[in-house]
């Protein structure tokens, strides 16, 4: 299949911002796609060769990326970046550039999608000394044998910086219409996806077998699930309501969510974001081997930091520390941990996920053998507000960040990859009508001015929208933020820059830089507004109206945990408004 072909149908969903538009050239895409290219056509429309927690990636910065552009296209260095100022986008520079390309090489042969995959393959697993030349001489020769608009999507797929404005949810849709025989085939498909997180797979089994063996896919081992997501609601009155009077309440622990898989001897640690970690916690591996009495399980737990010498829990920053390919060793020792289990997906061969909580936490006890570094999540059984404010109160004290209640129906299954009531958080931040911390998604910038000349002054955040798969805009930020802040904000958010408004952000706004949706902060808020300028909930409650968060302040905490999906919801923001109302009532 020729590389052009998939060019082309970037280029359309690149100029429509409709997502049935989107979704339509994507299912024509599929359709025209021989069997054996699917995974990867799936793989490079998700900008990368493999699903995230194989951990292989292009590595291509765009310094290397320039180099190699600067070789297929014969043009002088100082062209291509005055360009790429004028562009903000490399691989606009690269369309640009290559159409001006004076010399033919005349031993250029046609790209096919099979050949560009394997390639970006080859440059991805290349490592060692001479590493960074072997793969700036792979990709120039990839690029002079592309035409320019495939240079423009080559470059971007290297850089990581697609920019398509499709989200795995299309992928999904697009799919069951391409292959599953309509979008009602969409929730085993999404079902598979969910507990296996390899989204390639999932179309490859679709294509060559049908839809009755994606039914069929299993949960496995080293096959991250993605995890199960929370509602939130402010009072122990509301929560038991929604639980019928009686639900599992657990501390919520201020530290990294872990998806802990184990084969024998084997073990391997995921973050939320399905990232394989197990480098950056070595003892935790340990323990796991030592502590889990199964050959196979995967389960989910809190990484914590703590103080070893008075047992008390530190606050999530600490594991930041953890966050470096060098000095692990001493990071351990600097900044010891304990793991507290919440929740058990699979054992010796048995799926979990379909079973109510009650079963998962009985089998969890009998599999892990508890000690003062591994244990179970300290719950209770509550059925009175009363019982439920003093356990809360309690994991307040002991360092938690709040609860986590959770149904004990039958129904009370592992919903991965949803969010759902069947858990509801509980945070001490929620009690107050002034204060409500939330994980806002980066959407654009604002130049700033004075001592902040030449950096962004303030901070476009955004809600998440599940139900339109869109980002909300709901507050402007430039508070909270150091000069440390400010220097590493500006550093991290530049290769997610865009030439205009994300296809998936929603705003009235108009930035002064946009980025495509990655990054997560967490802000601290001083109340929920309506507002007539920002897009979060929009005719929810009030015609032209949507809400905003007054006095923001960024809480110092990079959610590097969280994907933006996993950000706060537009929903949340309104609940958040209409308990304020309930409070200012109830007080006067």
């Amino acid at each position: 299949m020729n590389y052009a072909v998939i060019a082309d149908a970037y280029g359309k969903i690149e100029a429509t911002t409709k997502r049935l538009e989107m979704t339509d050239i994507l299912v024509n895409l599929l359709k025209n796609t021989p069997k054996e290219v699917v995974a990867k056509i799936v793989y490079l429309t998700q900008g990368k060769l493999y699903p995230d927690f194989a951990g292989i990636e292009i590595g291509i910065a765009e310094k290397l990326a320039i180099k190699a552009l600067i070789r297929a296209s014969g043009r002088k260095e100082s062209e291509i970046l005055t360009d790429l100022q004028t562009t903000g986008d490399l691989g606009q520079t690269a369309e640009i550039q290559l159409a001006k390309k004076k010399q033919v090489t005349f031993f250029s042969k046609t790209l096919t999608v099979e050949h560009v995959y394997e390639t970006l393959d080859k440059m991805a697993k290349t490592t060692g000394s001479g590493a960074v030349d072997t793969k700036m001489a792979v990709f120039a020769g990839l690029l002079s044998d592309a035409s320019p608009k495939e240079a423009k999507y080559l470059i971007r797929t290297v850089t990581g910086n697609l920019r398509l404005g499709i989200a795995d949810m299309t992928v999904l849709e697009a799919l069951a219409i391409a292959y599953g025989g309509g979008k009602e085939t969409r929730e085993p498909i999404e079902r598979a996806y969910n507990i296996c997180s390899d989204l390639g797979r999932v179309a490859d089994i679709l294509v060559r077998e049908g839809l009755e063996s994606v039914k069929k896919m299993q949960v496995m081992v080293f096959e991250p699930i993605r995890p199960m997501l929370a509602e939130r609601l402010p009072s122990p009155e509301d929560i038991l309501e929604k639980f019928n009077g009686k639900c599992l309440v657990e501390y919520k622990y201020d530290g990294e969510r872990i998806q802990a898989h184990k084969q024998g001897n084997n073990v391997s640690l995921y973050s939320r974001r399905l990232e394989n970690i197990s480098s950056q916690y070595p003892d935790v591996v340990e323990l796991i081997k030592k502590q889990v009495n199964a050959h196979e399980a995967i389960f989910e737990a809190e990484c914590v930091a703590v103080d070893m010498e008075t047992g008390d829990m530190r606050p999530f920053q600490e594991l930041m520390h953890r966050r470096r390919k060098y000095g692990i060793e001493n990071a351990i020792e600097k900044y010891p941990i304990s793991l507290f289990a919440f929740d058990l997906l699979f054992v010796n061969g048995k799926d979990l996920t379909r079973e109510p909580l009650t079963n998962r936490r009985a089998i969890l006890e009998d599999v892990l053998n508890q000690n003062i570094q591994l244990q179970i999540a300290t719950q209770k059984t509550v059925n009175s507000s009363k019982e439920l404010e003093d356990f809360f109160e309690q994991a307040i004290e002991e360092g938690c960040e709040g609860l986590m209640c959770k149904a004990l129906t039958k129904g009370s299954v592992y919903q991965a990859g949803n969010r759902g009531w069947l858990w509801i958080k509980y945070k001490r931040d929620y009690k107050s009508e002034m204060i409500d911390t939330c994980d806002l998604v980066v959407v654009g910038a604002f130049h700033g001015r004075g001592k902040r000349a030449g950096a962004y002054g303030a901070l476009l955040l955004a809600t998440y929208n599940p139900e339109k798969d869109m980002f909300e805009t709901t507050t402007k930020c430039g508070t909270g933020f150091t000069e440390k802040d400010i220097d590493y904000l500006h550093s991290m958010l530049q290769k997610h820059v865009i030439v205009c408004r994300h296809s998936r952000v929603l705003s009235m706004m108009e930035a002064d830089v946009w980025f495509e949706p990655f990054v997560v902060l967490e802000v601290l808020g001083a109340e929920v507004t309506l507002s007539p300028i920002h897009m979060c909930s929009m005719d929810v409650v009030r015609k032209s109206s949507g809400f905003a968060i007054r006095f923001p302040r960024f809480t110092g905490k990079y959610r590097t945990d969280k994907n933006p999906q996993d950000a706060t919801t537009s929903k949340e923001i309104v609940e958040m408004y209409q308990n304020q109302l309930k409070q200012i009532q109830s007080n006067k």
